[in-house]
Parts: C-alpha cells; sequence; structure tokens
C-alpha cells in the first residue's frame, strides 16, 4: 500500500525491462521495497492463484544512469518488478551479500541470462536471470539518510574510511572506492554505483 508520501511525490515511472538476453540493469536501491498484487498484463485486474490467494510481487525503485533520450525528464529511476525467477536470484544475491534485504543505498544488478524450459505451450519459457547485491557501507548510509559521516572530507591514500568496513574495503576495486569517498565527500562527484 502507498503512503501520502509515495502517492504526493511519485510517479508512475518508468520500468525496467529485459527484452533480450543479456538485458541488464544496475542501480542504487531508492527506498524500501515494497510489495505489490501483480496484474493481468492485458485487463489490470489483480490476479490471484487457483486457491484464491493473491500474486505478490517485490517493487524495487532503483536509481540507474539509464535514461530515455525522448524524455527530457527521465531522472534515470526505474522501477523494478520483482517475481518468479527473478525473485530466487535477487534472493540468492542478497543471502550471497550476507544481507537480511535489499536496502536503501544498497547496489543491486540484475541481468536476464537464458530462457528456460517452456512448460506450457499457451506461454514463452520463462526468463532466466542473474543478480548481485553490494548492501549499502554505512558511510553511504549516512549520505543516504542525510547525516554527516564523523570523519575528515579527506581520506588519506590507502586508508579506509570511517564507517566502511575495512574487510569490505579490501574487497572494492579502485571505481567502487571512488563512489564510496563521493558518497562520504571526499573524492569524485561520480554516484557509487
Amino acid at each position: 500500500m502507498q503512503s501520502a508520501n509515495d502517492l504526493l511525490m511519485g510517479g508512475g515511472g518508468k520500468s525496467a525491462s529485459f527484452p533480450n538476453i543479456g538485458d541488464s540493469i544496475t542501480g542504487r536501491v531508492a527506498s524500501e521495497p515494497k510489495p505489490q498484487q501483480q496484474t493481468d498484463v492485458n485487463t489490470g485486474q489483480p490476479k490471484f492463484f487457483a486457491n484464491g490467494d493473491p500474486m505478490m510481487q517485490v517493487v524495487v525503485q532503483l536509481e540507474t544512469d539509464q535514461r530515455d533520450p525522448d524524455d527530457p525528464d527521465d531522472d534515470g529511476v526505474r522501477n523494478l518488478y520483482i517475481k518468479s525467477k527473478m525473485l530466487i536470484a535477487i534472493r540468492e544475491a542478497v543471502k550471497v551479500a550476507g544481507a537480511k534485504g535489499l536496502e536503501p543505498g544498497g547496489v543491486l544488478t540484475v541481468t536476464y541470462t537464458a530462457n528456460g524450459e517452456r512448460t506450457n505451450k499457451a506461454f514463452n519459457p520463462p526468463k532466466l536471470y542473474a543478480a548481485s547485491y553490494k548492501p549499502p557501507t554505512n558511510a553511504a548510509n549516512s549520505v543516504l539518510m542525510g547525516t554527516t559521516p564523523s570523519q575528515s572530507t579527506q581520506v588519506p591514500s590507502g586508508a579506509v574510511p570511517t564507517g566502511v568496513d575495512s574487510g569490505i574495503w579490501a574487497q572494492l576495486d579502485a571505481t567502487q572506492r571512488a563512489g564510496v569517498l563521493a558518497a562520504v565527500g571526499a573524492g569524485t562527484d561520480q554516484p557509487p554505483f
């Protein structure tokens, strides 16, 4: 269910789409994921299982670098509708990352990798996905939540910024480190994804 602020500030938003094998999306989780009942593509009516239970999905907004050149107001935010095989891939990615779920500030990548086995001649084969997830660092959460990390804006070369786990820092490549530094106000202007 939408909150009043979601209704006030939100628009329909653009949906992430995966028309071709290899299509991928990467983005920072913009807000808490929300459960939502699936709807029939043709009628718009809510979908139910044979036993009457609603068919649910998870909707998450991702801040991406994707832009529609025909839409000057496109801010890059994409709604990702998570269900079926995509749900399985994202669940596994969250577990591998050691997280308890998708959190604002985390970075999610989803890629359409192949088609599964067709089980019904009336339907297309299911799309299969791979996913990876990087939970937000304490520093990234501080920026997202509008608080200032308790550190100088200049981080000595090779030093681990305050609020960032040293084990995670050691696993980041140079681009990812620059993104974290930018998020805490020390480094480039590039977003941390």
